[in-house]
């Protein structure tokens, strides 16, 4: 029973944080309507067995001035990306879930979230066949001095200048650190949850 009020509490707030967002662009609003879609046509939209596609929360990790964000060299794909993966049962919210993810992959602790999404990203994944990742994308702000450490779901996790991002570092990301940027200056300081 108590899982079930959990996976209803994480696919209310999936459904409530889709249609309450605020998206900045066109193409942000037809991937918002594309994921609410989703989420109420499925009573588990962000569970892992939701097929072909499912919702996912990602992170990325802000330096406590702006200056710098955390990236993790991902082993499956070779690449820098921001932190992020599954929603699992225990997680109350999206926000939790990126949290959860931001914290486990790069073991700072005292990260707070800003509970508004900052961007939506659909990619394709080997969950499913032609299945995809509904990406939910947050900020999270680290306190300051934090270093970050590997855990074992990456090769490399470290900081990086926002005109200093690794050279292999795709445009989904690059939009991701812009948008979180903007985000900030836009928003006050999160409260920790």
């Amino acid at each position: 029973q108590k899982r079930r009020d959990r996976v209803k509490e994480l696919t209310e707030d999936i459904c409530r944080v889709l249609r309450q967002w605020d998206a900045p662009d066109c193409y942000q609003a037809d991937l918002q309507a594309r994921f609410y879609a989703h989420a109420i046509e499925n009573a588990e939209p962000g569970a892992r067995s939701c097929a072909p596609d499912h919702v996912t929360a990602s992170a990325l990790v802000v330096s406590a001035d702006h200056d710098q964000v955390v990236l993790v060299l991902h082993p499956k794909f070779g690449r820098w990306l921001q932190t992020g993966g599954h929603c699992e049962p225990e997680d109350e919210s999206l926000a939790a879930a990126a949290l959860r993810e931001a914290t486990e992959e790069t073991q700072i602790a005292g990260l707070r979230i800003v509970p508004t999404p900052v961007l939506l990203s659909r990619h394709r994944v080997n969950c499913h066949e032609n299945g995809h990742h509904l990406d939910v994308q947050f900020v999270a702000i680290a306190p300051a001095g934090a270093e970050p450490q590997c855990s074992a779901e990456s090769d490399e996790v470290r900081w990086f200048g926002l005109n200093e991002l690794p050279g292999s570092t795709d445009e989904s990301v690059r939009s991701l650190v812009r948008a979180a940027i903007e985000h900030l200056q836009e928003t006050p300081s999160p409260a920790p949850i």
